[in-house]
């Protein structure tokens, strides 16, 4: 019974130390993150129900958001855009460092094993053999040889979580990476979707501009032959030379803008402007997608610059644990074991064999300060990136405000110019029975034809300005929507009921 009651100290010793280290091992200095706290408005300003959840948030999110334009030259340039964009090639290759970084940091949580295999030949002559110097050494005159193999382990146990710290800075700062690259993937296919939009805008132009540049030609030479008879002033002629430059000059710059616009789009899907060529589409139709009664917060939550800033505040928070953890203590294990014989025959015996086994423990007692300078320069890095971050989150209510303000003006600006538009062909249908019946000119009917053509132009142009300004939002938002059933369904019955509300 002696042995058991000698053995039960011994043993609860041991379990004591183990329980200890393992309480090490787990403890993480420094403090927890938590998610920086924002103001969230309750709605929109600009007319759009803000909510704060949905039943199914990831149902309303669509990452191919340029398919609701329903154009397939449109989706095949952003498909290759996303392919082939060198930001988006830069942007991975940064996010694999970042990952490649993290798996650096979890490999310091394990020993290092390392392993050797060596063999030397040696001789001596007679003479350094009886020499003072060998005499000494006890060295016989002949040739020596020796064959050794050792392993060696190393281990620094991450006793106060400084290496798990960084593991989750760096693990932050990948998912910061990742959202920079969504962002950049975002932006390079809004870029593609909004020149081109603008190329088409430009198409369209090029055609009406060129019928007002004819038309106005042939109102100069009306006025000239009246001036000739005496029916029109010089001044009249000047005015309509001056109409018709306006005309020639405004086409110019709407033919640089197309150019323009055509090499962009070819950057941006990787290709040289020169080999890059658009057909013109002088009859592209505008198609805004319509924007949902109700935006879930969540589409705001996903977007790549604010999930960027968010994740950079949470790595410069695990940087702060990483710096007080320099004031703890450092403990390194070691051990080194092997043989070594001057033949290899006899080289992995017991008798050939050499260990060596020992711990290190080692703090700074006095550094000047610099740990205490390493703690404050980690604080005020994580009070930065959450600034930047609840500025980003503003940076973001404003993109989609000032997105929400353009598309409500615009929407009402374009059913002006229609109303517009239809009363001028109107107008120029009454012009043109005028002419046939005598009591109106060609003047007058290339007068309001001109008027007409304009007309149009403006409505076109609205159009255009309309669904870029979708892009915009789309883009503010983090990326585009799908609407549901059930939302269908609510915006209908609040439709309707306005409608009778406006009845009553």
């Amino acid at each position: 019974m002696s042995t058991p009651s000698l053995f039960a100290p011994c043993a609860l010793r041991r379990c004591a130390a183990a329980l200890a280290l393992a309480w090490l091992a787990g403890c993480a200095v420094g403090p927890d993150y938590r998610k920086p706290t924002v103001q969230i408005p309750a709605a929109f300003k600009e007319g759009v129900a803000w909510q704060r959840a949905g039943a199914n948030p990831q149902a309303l999110l669509a990452s191919d958001w340029w398919t609701v334009y329903d154009d397939p030259a449109l989706t095949q340039l952003v498909e290759q855009s996303l392919k082939a964009n060198q930001s988006i090639v830069a942007a991975e290759a940064a996010y694999r460092l970042a990952q490649a970084s993290v798996d650096a940091d979890v490999a310091s949580l394990f020993p290092v094993v390392t392993a050797g295999l060596s063999a030397t030949k040696s001789g001596t002559g007679a003479n350094a053999a009886t020499s003072g110097i060998s005499s000494t050494t006890g060295t016989v005159p002949g040739v020596h040889n020796t064959v050794s193999a050792n392993v060696a382990a190393s281990w620094e146990p991450d006793l106060w979580g400084q290496i798990r710290r960084e593991i989750e800075s760096g693990k932050a700062s990948a998912q910061a990476s990742d959202a920079q690259l969504a962002g950049e993937r975002l932006s390079i296919a809004a870029s593609v979707v909004d020149d081109y939009f603008a190329l088409r805008q430009a198409d369209v132009d090029i055609v009406l501009l060129k019928q007002q540049q004819g038309i106005e030609a042939r109102l100069l030479d009306i006025t000239r032959v009246a001036y000739t008879q005496g029916t029109a002033s010089n001044d009249d002629v000047l005015a309509a030379q001056d109409a018709l430059e306006l005309v020639v000059a405004e086409l110019q710059t709407t033919e640089t803008s197309r150019e323009q616009d055509e090499h962009a789009i070819a950057m941006l899907i990787g290709e040289p402007p020169a080999s890059f060529t658009l057909a013109p589409r002088t009859d592209y139709a505008f198609n805004p997608p319509a924007v949902p009664l109700a935006l879930p917060s969540q589409l705001l939550e996903r977007r790549p610059d604010v999930v960027s800033a968010e994740r950079s505040a949470a790595a410069a928070n695990a940087k702060i644990g990483a710096a007080e953890a320099a004031f703890f203590p450092v403990l390194d294990l070691s051990a080194q074991g092997g043989f070594e014989h001057n033949t290899f025959a006899h080289l992995f015996s017991l008798p050939s064999r050499v260990w060596t086994l020992g711990p290190d423990l080692a703090a700074t007692i006095f550094d000047g300060g610099a740990r205490t300078a390493a703690v404050h320069e980690a604080e005020a890095s994580y009070d930065e990136a959450v600034a930047n971050y609840r500025q980003a989150v503003l940076g973001a209510f404003q993109n989609v405000e000032d997105s929400l303000s353009s598309w409500n003006h615009l929407a009402q600006q374009e059913t002006a110019y229609a109303h517009i538009y239809r009363r001028n062909q109107a107008l120029f249908a009454s012009t043109q029975a005028q002419l046939s019946a005598g009591t109106a000119s060609e003047a007058n009917l290339l007068t309001q034809r001109l008027t007409l053509l304009q007309a149009e132009q403006n409505l076109k142009d609205t159009e255009s300005l309309l669904v870029q300004s979708s892009v915009g939002l789309i883009k503010n938002l983090g990326g585009g929507w799908n609407e549901s059933e059930d939302e269908k369904a609510a915006v209908a019955a609040a439709t309707l009921g306005n409608g009778a509300k406006a009845v009553q």
